[in-house]
């Protein structure tokens, strides 16, 4: 597990720098088994609940990838998709994500 804000951290700093909320928020959401069929984030933590409970502030919160997350990346490096300069084209990410 990494620091929910380390990840968030990262995210702004390589590919999307519009603040920390939405980033945070959308990690959450990952990580909440009843928001997604299949969660792509395994949360450890407090990651809010189904009655309408807020996450903890992203300094308390652990995250990893889930199984399933790792599957959907598998075939990134297999030049299955393009990639596209990020946001001020430092790195390249993918334009879309290779799932099977």
């Amino acid at each position: 597990y990494k620091k929910s804000a380390r990840i968030v951290g990262d995210v702004i700093g390589k590919y999307h720098p519009h603040g920390d909320t939405s980033v945070y928020d959308a990690l959450v959401r990952m990580a909440q088994s009843f928001s997604l069929r299949a969660p792509l984030v395994d949360g450890q933590g407090n990651f809010g609940s189904i009655d309408g409970d807020n996450a903890a502030a992203m300094r308390y919160t652990e995250a990893r990838m889930t199984r399933i997350a790792e599957e959907v990346l598998r075939d990134l490096d297999k030049d299955t998709v393009n990639f596209v300069p990020n946001y001020d084209d430092t790195m390249k990410e993918p334009s879309v994500l290779p799932t099977r």
